[in-house]
């Protein structure tokens, strides 16, 4: 049987239940052996009247197998599973990723191409409920991943891009983020976030107004991430795989910059946040809370899921049964108690003055 817990952190309590039976156990055992030190076997019985010790052993056990239980309730185990509902709620995320030859420079390691797809993973092991898309660009544009909630889908997509992924070479900035403005399901609500990985090399492509436009009309927020160094650059390899040699113009090597300028006036015109990345190790998932998890959210159509099915109360019950056991019989055994004890004392007593009269009987 399919068993799932839910909070397997709580395996130590069953431990805990055990020792605790444990020392019970070892308690009435030391207190039978300090009686037997103490008193004589009639004297003994007179003072541990009889089926104490059987009560203590049944109290303690009921307890124990009661905590345990409980301890088990508090593990969350489920098996079983059934079709549910669940309401999505979240925002739309679309991943704009340079792809041009000079995202292949290496003053990132191992590039600022492989650095930003990295990045992109680890901002969506931040994400819960989000749907993203993927848009690659370069002279040209291309829709590589249309808005999913399948996040292990898009990472094998994202993997597979590079400057192989669009038909001409070249930068241009503004038409990638017009379209993945494109891109979104729904053009007339606020829960929309545009984030691009890119050096911010453009050929005139005005990013900065196509991203003011969008804002001004569609509420598009675009959260820019550079990447590169911004002082002295690099050389641009002159192929994806290997070192074979740098990209020349008129005879002279080609190096590239990044522009955060222009990146940081796109994320300004549109509400957004610009992420100086630069050669630096950046830690998505806080950029993820606190930038694009302020943009509002929206509910999205409700999703079946397979879910286990809790069975807690299946042990909860039976422990809080046994606790009520226990609670009866010692309040039933504590009443018992006097009237063992009155009887014995009757008795003691009664052979007293027996003993008494047979002594004054003897002195006449």
């Amino acid at each position: 049987m399919d068993i799932q817990l839910g909070s397997p952190s709580n395996l130590g309590l069953i431990a805990l239940a055990a020792t605790g039976l444990i020392v019970t156990a070892w308690a009435i055992v030391a207190s039978r052996r300090a009686a037997g030190q103490f008193a004589m076997a009639p004297l003994r019985r007179r003072l541990i009247p009889s089926g104490a010790t059987s009560r203590r052993w049944t109290s303690a056990i009921l307890v124990s197998v009661s905590l345990a239980m409980i301890a088990i309730a508090l593990l969350d185990v489920r098996w079983g599973k059934i079709w549910r509902e669940a309401p999505q709620k979240g925002i739309e995320v679309m991943f704009v990723l340079d792809v041009s030859r000079s995202m292949l420079a290496e003053d990132v390691t191992p590039n600022r191409l492989q650095r930003a797809k990295q990045q992109i993973k680890d901002m969506l092991e931040a994400m819960t409920g989000d749907r993203v898309g993927l848009i690659a660009f370069a002279g040209a544009t291309r829709q590589s991943v249309p808005l999913t909630s399948h996040y292990e889908d898009f990472k094998q997509t994202l993997d597979s891009v590079g400057p192989h992924s669009v038909r001409s070479g070249g930068s241009r900035l503004g038409d990638a983020i017009a379209a993945a403005a494109d891109g979104f399901i729904n053009t007339t609500n606020d829960h929309k976030a545009i984030v691009v990985f890119t050096d911010g090399e453009d050929q005139e492509s005005k990013p900065v107004d196509v991203a003011k436009k969008l804002y001004a009309e569609q509420g598009i927020r675009v959260f820019t991430v550079g990447l590169g160094d911004m002082d002295q650059g690099a050389r641009i390899p002159e192929s994806e795989v290997g070192q074979n040699g740098f990209m020349k113009y008129q005879g002279q090597q080609v190096w590239t910059k990044l522009n955060g300028q222009v990146l940081e006036q796109i994320a300004t015109e549109s509400n957004g946040a610009y992420v100086p990345a630069g050669t630096r190790h950046v830690n998505m998932a806080d950029v993820y809370r606190n930038y694009l998890a302020q943009v509002e959210q929206t509910e999205f159509e409700t999703a079946k899921i397979n879910v286990y099915i809790p069975r807690f109360q299946w042990f909860a019950a039976p422990a809080l049964a046994l606790l009520l056991l226990e609670v009866f019989l010692s309040s039933r055994n504590s009443k018992l108690a006097p009237a063992a004890a009155s009887h014995v004392m009757i008795r003691s007593s009664q052979k007293t003055a027996a003993s008494n009269a047979s002594s004054a009987s003897t002195a006449v």
